[in-house]
């Protein structure tokens, strides 16, 4: 190489889990530290480190939906950039197929990348087989290591223990000691809306009659601070409230329920009534036989008025034995009263 070139590198660093990103020195300052310091070890070679910081924190190497890894493919396709150095290969991805695709990019722009504490070379093929190797147990681990923690979950959910998700009304998440609490506030709202439910048997009308009253689902806030709620109910939320067995003091794996560490908001013989009815209404849904007729132009319609998607709806057979289909804006369709001026 030139003594009078200059080469631009580059440091790329990535963590899986947003833990322990706020303290002053992190996972992904001592992995920038790492590669800027075998950077200056190659000073004589005309390398120099850019000032652009590519730092993933909290994403997965799993797929490329990475910010940083986002802007890093940008600049090296802008030719901004001659090498990228990393701590580890996989920093850049823990998929196999996916690490191909950037090391394509790489060498369509003449772009090399260095292992700090893996030193592989991608510009022959000895080197660029030692490199499939090592990500396919790269990734072996990753599949691993997601087997483990599923395997955990379910352990922990036949134990009736609180395993997380999104936030359900009647209910306030402990995160220290890991259990849901009942918020008695919201668990006046549940009780209503099941025994009202049993009343009017049906979902859109409690809905209507929910949002007359001012009332709203849960609301909360992300860890990344993005607010969910204080919209209006519609008769998907009200049925998917239902049939969680949480409020019966249940916690789902699979098919089956089992016991949990929670208090329950609904007794679980009333809980077990409306599974039942909810069920009978979805057999006379289903007509005689159940069977769905071809829809042609599904998926292929349009809302005139919203641009939602129209989806196929039909009838149970008639005496005769005809069954009659239409479309209808599933926009509208989810929405406790309907809005939209496009009709069946």
């Amino acid at each position: 190489m030139s003594e009078n070139k200059i080469v631009r590198c580059a440091v790329y660093t990535r963590k899986s889990h947003e833990e322990g990103l706020d303290i002053q020195y992190n996972s992904l300052d001592a992995q920038r530290e790492a590669g800027e310091n075998y950077i200056a070890s190659q000073k004589m070679n005309g390398w120099v480190c850019l000032t652009e910081r590519y730092d993933d924190g909290g994403f997965t190497g799993g797929n490329m939906e990475r910010p940083a890894l986002k802007q890093l493919l940008s600049d090296v396709e802008s030719g901004l950039i001659d090498v990228v150095v990393l701590y580890k290969i996989d920093r850049l991805s823990r998929s196999l197929v996916d690490f191909m695709k950037i090391v394509e990019a790489f060498n369509k722009y003449e772009v090399s990348f260095v292992s700090v504490t893996q030193h592989f070379s991608t510009t022959d093929s000895a080197g660029r087989m030692m490199l499939n190797i090592l990500m396919t147990f790269a990734q072996y681990e990753r599949e691993i290591i997601g087997e483990r923690i599923r395997d955990k979950i379910a352990g922990a959910k036949k134990r009736g223990k609180y395993c997380g998700g999104v936030p359900i009304l009647g209910y306030d998440a402990d995160p220290e000691a890991k259990k849901l609490l009942v918020n008695e506030a919201e668990a006046k709202t549940v009780r209503f809306i099941f025994s009202r439910f049993l009343e009017l048997g049906s979902a859109k009308r409690l809905a209507c009659e929910l949002n007359e009253k001012g009332s709203f689902p849960k609301s909360w806030t992300s860890k990344k601070g993005v607010a969910y709620g204080n919209k209006k109910w519609n008769a998907s939320q009200l049925y998917r409230m239902l049939r969680n067995p949480v409020y019966a003091g249940l916690v789902r794996h699979g098919d089956k329920n089992y016991p949990g560490e929670h208090e329950g908001i609904i007794a679980e013989a009333e809980w077990s009534i409306i599974q039942e009815h909810l069920s009978a209404n979805q057999r006379r849904k289903s007509g005689d036989s159940g069977a769905r007729i071809n829809s042609p132009l599904q998926g292929v319609l349009k809302c005139g008025h919203c641009g939602g998607a129209m989806g196929a709806t039909y009838t149970a057979k008639n005496k005769s034995g005809k069954r009659y289909s239409y479309y209808l804006c599933m926009t509208d369709y989810k929405r406790a009263e309907s809005v939209c001026p496009v009709k069946r």
